[in-house]
């Protein structure tokens, strides 16, 4: 273990060499990811390669000017720190393998070994110097990989929200009259993605009567009804009201076995009787004098 003062000096000969050799380094470092990364499992370009090489000189300069408690990582370099977890960040939103981010790290450490092994540095000091750089690279090696991982996850969270939304739209079926066909399995998340579209659209349309509609469910058990009632709770809050439709025999016969209690929920067979209730709910007469109504208002004009 070396003493305070021996790595405080050494901390000062490499902040020196970066400072002197940073172009260099920075030149190396690109060119070893260029020559040993696959380009395809990469996705960065070199005029990027470049920019995040310049970053990553400068903090570790930055990095040499303050010894940091040892077993806390990045943690006592900030700089360093966010510009690895930028570079990670930005790698996993462009599609970068993580082999790829953990090559690099590798490779700018070989840079920055051979940039010192050109420089006057005694045995002992050179030692030490390697004991430095490594343990700050293998800590970035860390952050880096930790950081991508997180980055892919939220990508995944957030695809797979769209994929969500993308499976229940709610389309404008009527005036005044929204409905929401669902298709697939009704779980937790989907239900509450349900909820949070269709009172969206009731504001957004100020509709009086919101149809969901569940032809394409294939099971509905304890747990979707609970999740169909909560959601026909909520439409009721909003001023507006639900009719559920798609209940199919089968359907109503699991609901019946398994004691589920309905009778609060407007229910019906078909989504066209559940739309002919709704067109009846706003007023209006039937859906076929609607159409005329609307056919000899366009006519008139």
């Amino acid at each position: 273990m070396m003493s305070s003062t021996t790595e405080s000096a050494v901390r000062d000969r490499l902040a020196e060499v970066l400072a002197r050799r940073g172009t260099g380094i920075a030149d190396r470092w690109v060119q070893l990811q260029l020559d040993r990364v696959d380009p395809g499992a990469m996705s960065v370009p070199k005029a990027d390669l470049r920019e995040e090489a310049d970053a990553l000189v400068a903090a570790l300069t930055a990095a040499m000017g303050r010894p940091a408690p040892a077993g806390h990582g990045l943690g006592g370099h900030p700089e360093l720190h966010d510009t690895v977890v930028d570079m990670s960040l930005r790698r996993a939103r462009a599609g970068a393998v993580p082999s790829a981010t953990s090559q690099a790290v590798l490779a700018l450490k070989e840079a920055l070994l051979e940039a010192v092994r050109h420089e006057t540095f005694g045995p002992e000091e050179m030692f030490h110097a390697a004991l430095l750089l490594n343990g700050l690279l293998d800590a970035a090696g860390a952050l880096c990989f930790e950081t991508y991982a997180e980055g892919r996850e939220e990508i995944i969270r957030r695809q797979s929200r769209q994929l969500l939304e993308a499976s229940t739209p709610v389309v404008r079926l009527w005036q005044d009259v929204l409905a929401v066909p669902l298709i697939g399995n009704l779980d937790t998340a989907r239900s509450q993605i349900v909820m949070e579209n269709l009172l969206e659209a009731i504001q957004r349309h100020g509709a009086l009567v919101a149809i969901i509609d569940i032809t394409g469910v294939p099971m509905v058990d304890t747990s979707v009804a609970q999740h169909l009632m909560q959601t026909v709770k909520a439409v009721r809050l909003m001023g507006a009201e639900c009719v559920v439709s798609g209940i199919r025999p089968a359907i109503a016969q699991t609901i019946v076995q398994l004691g589920i209690d309905l009778s609060d929920i407007l229910t019906r067979a078909s989504l066209a009787d559940a739309l002919t209730t709704a067109v009846r709910l706003t007023g209006q007469e039937s859906v076929q004098e609607s159409v005329a109504a609307a056919d000899g208002v366009r006519s008139v004009r």
